[in-house]
């Protein structure tokens, strides 16, 4: 399960070569239906489809970006939405605080799919960065590759 979770990952934030964009029109109605349920602010909105899957990239807000995924029946597979440092769970600042002492979080994003939160995080110290996974009690899940 950890490995899904982890390839899942990496090409949620890496993105796919065979990513088609699609305007609006060319979505389906119970994807779209669903999404405005789930996100009814959302903003800048732009659809890909990757494989059977449907992608959607936007915005809430003036600085919060989302990525949300559904299957063809229009259910929602998994969200990711950017945060500032400033809202991770404590727990997850006090690993990287202990475990990498003098690391500064670069970048910072929230999974949640079944119900099950993670974080990914980049952090970097002078030339030296890690991609880490951990959950929301500060656990490490995986160091994913560069």
């Amino acid at each position: 399960m950890k490995t899904l979770q982890l390839i899942m990952l990496c090409l949620a934030i890496t993105g796919s070569a065979i990513a088609q964009d699609l305007n609006p029109d060319q979505v389906p109605s119970v994807i779209l239906n669903s999404f405005k349920k789930d996100f009814p602010k959302a903003s800048d909105i732009e659809w890909e489809r990757q494989g059977n899957q449907y992608q959607v990239e936007f915005e809430i807000g003036f600085f919060s970006d989302f990525e949300a995924w559904y299957d063809t029946s229009g259910k929602q597979i998994r969200y990711a939405e950017d945060l500032w440092k400033r809202d991770l769970p404590d727990a997850v600042k006090a690993t990287i605080k202990r475990d990498y002492p003098g690391f500064h979080i670069d970048d910072a994003k929230k999974f949640v799919e079944n119900d099950t939160v993670s974080y990914w995080l980049e952090i970097e110290k002078g030339r030296q960065e890690h991609k880490l996974l951990l959950n929301t009690d500060g656990k490490l899940i995986s160091t994913p590759k560069k």
